[in-house]
């Protein structure tokens, strides 16, 4: 893209900030129109469609956007200019030259661990088993994000390790690179006044909380007096003016709190905009497999998460039961990958398996390494979109690529073998499988875009 070129558009979108800045509920609209006057034909069509549609009926989504005018307004125009145009639009167009050019995936995001020292220690967490010993340089963090901006990734979330520990070092990275978003999953036990106030300042970075639940669920995993921690720093994020999330792991244990009503409203009082919500992977020798949900649990997650997301002015994502919305796994650099504290480029935050150190081979080849092609090759693992991890529903996959790619285990402190990791998720996948299909035949019944 010109420099020329991104320099109108850049203009465009402050110009269009500025005008719905004046007045929200009756500039948006206008906005809209005009945006429909001079779009192409077809571009963006079906999200520009339901955005009218949300301001129109003023529904929860409307809701949603007019609460970002609850943000500082410095807080607010960064999200917009390097979220939304950065990394979502200008960012995606050049991702998509890229992956033409270099016939490898090219990511939207890269996760990446500064570093694995963590102040908690989780009930089944696998990020404990890494130990606590291991950093990414600062200098390794900007060449890495140096890389990603070439290739079109402007987006880039930080998880652990506990992320803040290293909180200096994120608000510097912040400031070297103001074009991008920076994201942290964070147990949110470090953040105070003065972490709110470097968040101002920067304005690039936005916590996602971890939270279980409600008390009694939150603790028995994450320990006594956490619960009431998160809600502090939740408390003071919202009176700052800042955007925060939340990020909670579904299991067999706390499914019925975190899917019901009451927390979902307790979360949008909390001030939170977003919430992501992940299902518990047994990944690492000593992992907690009685805390995978059974199919039923999953079902009810799947059921509830969906309803309130037609209801509540909250953004969320289901990262296991939303790959109809992402054409199946986006790991492997199809939309992400993953960097650990030592440096190991990693298909996915949760397969520890990798052929390749950023320290010593380049983003590019990195994504064009042996098993980052095998995920290229391969995606998607199933067709079923409610089946789409090549771990948890379909192990044989898993399997079969990290074999034949020669990958190697990246856990330093307690090596997990592919085929003992498979083994624990085999049962899991078959069980899954039935009630999967039988949900996806519904969805794709009622949806009725491939016929």
């Amino acid at each position: 893209m010109s420099s020329l070129k991104e320099t109108m558009q850049t203009f465009a979108v402050n110009q269009a900030l500025k005008y719905i800045e004046g007045d929200p509920n009756e500039n948006l609209p206008k906005l809209m129109d005009l945006v429909d006057k001079f779009s192409p034909d077809g571009w963006y069509e079906s999200q520009r469609t339901a955005i009218r549609h949300a301001i129109e009926d003023k529904n929860n989504w409307y809701q949603l956007v007019m609460r970002l005018y609850e943000l500082d307004p410095g807080v607010r125009k960064a999200f917009f200019q390097n979220f939304l145009f950065n990394a979502s639009f200008k960012g995606s167009a050049t991702q998509h030259e890229n992956r033409e050019k270099y016939g490898c995936n090219i990511p939207w995001a890269i996760l990446l661990d500064p570093t694995s020292a963590c102040n908690l220690h989780c009930t089944g967490c696998w990020a404990a088993e890494y130990g606590n010993r291991l950093n990414l340089s600062l200098e390794t963090i900007d060449s890495i994000i140096r890389q990603g901006k070439e290739l079109g990734t402007y987006m880039y979330i930080y998880t652990g390790g506990e992320p803040t520990v290293r909180k200096a070092d994120l608000f510097k990275i912040c400031e070297m690179h103001p074009d991008c978003m920076f994201l942290a999953f964070t147990n949110g036990t470090l953040i105070d006044e003065e972490f709110c106030k470097e968040m101002l300042r920067v304005k690039n970075f936005v916590p996602a909380i971890s939270l279980e639940g409600f008390e009694d669920a939150n603790d028995s995993r994450r320990g006594k007096g956490i619960y009431d921690k998160v809600a502090n720093a939740m408390r003071l994020l919202k009176e700052h003016g800042l955007a925060f999330g939340i990020s909670t792991c579904y299991t067999s244990v706390n499914y019925k709190d975190i899917t019901s009503e009451e927390f979902f409203d307790y979360m949008i009082d909390s001030g939170a905009l977003f919430a992501w919500f992940f299902h518990y992977m047994p990944v690492g020798n000593g992992a907690a497999t009685q805390l995978l949900p059974t199919p039923e649990q999953r079902t009810h997650i799947y059921n509830k998460i969906r309803e309130y997301r037609s209801t509540k002015a909250l953004f969320t994502i289901d990262f296991q039961n939303d790959a109809e919305y992402v054409g199946g796994c986006i790991a492997g650099g199809r939309n992400y990958l993953h960097i650990n504290a030592k440096g190991d480029v990693e298909p996915c935050v949760f397969i520890h398996y990798s052929n390749c150190n950023i320290h010593d081979t380049s983003l590019l080849d990195a994504l064009r390494s042996p098993l980052f092609m095998a995920y290229h090759d391969n995606q998607p693992f199933n067709d079923n979109m409610l089946r789409p991890c090549p771990m948890l529903e379909n192990p044989e996959a898993l399997r079969s690529m990290v074999k034949a790619t020669g990958a190697v285990n990246t856990d330093y402190q307690s090596p997990e073998s592919v085929d003992h990791l498979c083994d624990k998720t085999t049962p899991y996948a078959e069980n899954w499988k039935g009630t999967a299909d039988k949900l996806w035949s519904t969805t794709c019944a009622q949806c009725g875009k491939c016929k």
